[in-house]
């Protein structure tokens, strides 16, 4: 009779944790100021002024919108200004940034808010490979948030892992 088949990783205590599952569940809206340019290269606050005021704001309501200009032109920094105080009011959250990098500050942001006591002591692997384009600065933010209380941090799956940190044995009446 063949002995059962044991699930060596279920069973080592290790905590997986998935950044992807911490980018946040709202899409992104873009507000590109390319839109506003006055032949697609120069901002003239006039214009700018008043296509701001035309603007329907409601349809950022409660959204995240990632405020740029994908466009190759010098934009003033009062504009960005007055953008966010328009959209303010009615938006959940703006962001300066096309809608990837609005996502990626919005994870950090989130890996940040995560409680680092949650894993005092331990195995913790940083799952790697996902579907959703985690960047390097997020693997950074959650070693630097776990170190000092992890027993030990890994990156990969369970099943194959490379080592990243692991506290040292520490001796009993030193």
């Amino acid at each position: 009779m063949s002995e059962p088949f044991v699930n060596k990783v279920a069973e080592s205590g290790i905590v997986t944790l998935n950044l992807e599952d911490h980018f946040p569940k709202e899409a992104v809206m873009l507000f590109d100021m390319k839109d506003y340019l006055f032949m697609g290269l120069i901002l003239k606050e006039k214009d700018f002024r008043e296509s701001l005021k035309q603007l329907d704001i409601t349809i950022y309501e409660n959204k995240i919108v990632a405020l740029t200009c994908s466009a190759d032109a010098v934009i003033p920094m009062w504009a960005y200004m007055l953008v966010a105080s328009a959209l303010q009011p009615v938006a959940k959250e703006i962001i300066f940034g096309n809608e990837a990098e609005a996502l990626q500050q919005l994870l950090l942001r989130n890996i940040s808010a995560l409680e680092p006591a949650g894993f005092t002591d331990q195995r913790v692997v940083i799952k790697g490979c996902g579907e959703l384009p985690v960047k390097e600065a997020a693997y950074v933010e959650i070693t630097k948030l776990l170190r000092p209380y992890a027993k030990s941090i890994m990156y990969g799956e369970p099943c194959s892992t490379v080592p990243v940190f692991k506290q040292p044995i520490r001796k009993q009446g030193v």
